[in-house]
């Protein structure tokens, strides 16, 4: 690399550093700096793997570049390694590099894709599936990316897809030990339909303790209570809700029957050029990982009218309930804002055409968003942020 290149950049990052806080505060500068870092994120990522290539390092004495680097640098052998390693991959991945180099993608979209590579092999991930994907990387969010990739994955390599859910559940553990000193470590590792049963059920006795914890709060400090003033911090109310859960299993009666997962079937659902299979959360799951679920689990068919429009709605109301609610909540997956990212099941159904303004209750018109938005909303009239379409709109 010339020097007197290195020397521009540095004295333009000097610039940018001394720069006063506040001239850099607008939403542009942030997204074009967030850009131009990715791009030297990329060149610095091509240079290590053209230094690990040339095993000039060797003659430091150094085993490997990425030890060299982690030398010289102080960085993590491991963080170096995965570096050098993600250059390498994208030798044979030459439309990413060129999309990271010019700031179109970022890091996290050229790693997942080289490993994509890895695991389905060069026939499938060709260059024309290359191209496709970066563009998907390029207009998608990060959330819905994966989404895609994932459902790429399983197209192309629906066994591998399968063969990789059964190593998530096999691989499931948990360990809880005790110390010397009398308390608990708890660790473990949970497959994805297990994962969300538990994560649900602590969510909804973490809900009850907020709840408890918000009611003496108010009634101590009066109506101008916040989160501060509560008793117990989120880490020790979901410690708390552990415990609670373990204390109703105890409670229940011998042979009582268990709630049962409920799964929801798309039928007519085009996205993803007609496949879909995931969790509530936007989760992809492989076919496969529901069958051991099957004997036990209760089936919701939810109809749709076109990729986003939901066929069959109640009578009219008020508030969403019931299927309406329901309905919205399968259509939109999270918040309708493109800065939150709140599973629907936690969010209130909106009115887009308001109620008292003659807007029905009807699917139409509902969109899930997050308390704080629904509030930030009435308080200021329309959203002036992004709103996400909902999945496949």
């Amino acid at each position: 690399m010339p020097a007197e290149s290195l020397t521009t950049l540095a004295a333009a990052i000097d610039e940018l550093v001394g720069a006063d806080a506040p001239t850099l505060a607008d939403g542009d500068t942030v997204v074009a700096l967030h850009a131009e870092l990715e791009r030297l994120t990329a060149v610095a990522t091509r240079a290590m793997a053209a230094f690990d290539a040339g095993r000039s390092w060797e003659d430091d004495d150094a085993r490997s570049a990425a030890a060299w680097v982690a030398a010289e640098c102080r960085v993590p052998l491991e963080a170096a390694r995965r570096r050098v390693r993600l250059g390498r991959r994208l030798r044979a991945l030459p439309a990413v590099e060129a999309a990271w180099l010019a700031g179109e993608i970022g890091e996290a979209h050229a790693d997942v894709l080289a490993k994509a590579r890895v695991e389905v092999g060069a026939e499938c991930l060709d260059a024309e599936a290359e191209a496709w994907l970066v563009e998907q990387a390029r207009r998608c969010s990060w959330r819905d990316f994966r989404r895609v990739l994932a459902y790429w994955l399983q197209a192309v390599d629906p066994d591998g897809a399968e063969e990789r859910a059964e190593a998530q559940h096999a691989a499931r553990r948990l360990h809880l030990s005790e110390s010397f000193e009398g308390t608990w470590f708890l660790d473990g590792v949970l497959d994805p339909l297990s994962g969300s049963i538990v994560a649900e059920g602590l969510r909804r006795i973490e809900e009850e303790l907020f709840e408890d914890d918000w009611a003496e709060a108010r009634s101590r400090v009066g109506d101008g209570v916040t989160v501060a003033h509560l008793a117990r911090t989120p880490a020790q109310r979901r410690a708390d809700a552990l415990v609670a859960m373990a204390r109703r299993a105890h409670a229940a009666p011998a042979g009582a029957r268990a709630p049962e997962p409920l799964l929801s079937v798309f039928v007519g659902y085009e996205t993803f050029a007609g496949r879909i299979c995931e969790l509530a959360g936007g989760t992809v799951v492989s076919p496969g990982s529901l069958l051991r679920w099957l004997d036990e689990a209760w089936v919701e068919r939810v109809v749709f009218d076109g990729p986003d429009r939901i066929a069959g709605l109640g009578h009219r109301r008020r508030l969403f309930t019931g299927a309406e609610r329901r309905a919205v909540e399968l259509r939109d997956r999270v918040c309708a804002s493109a800065y939150c990212d709140l599973p629907a099941a936690q969010c209130e159904i909106d009115h887009l055409e308001p109620w008292s303004h003659g807007g029905p209750t009807v699917a139409d018109n509902g969109r899930a968003v997050c308390s704080w938005h629904h509030r930030r909303r009435h308080r200021q009239g329309a959203p002036r942020g992004r709103s996400r379409p909902p999945p496949g709109g």
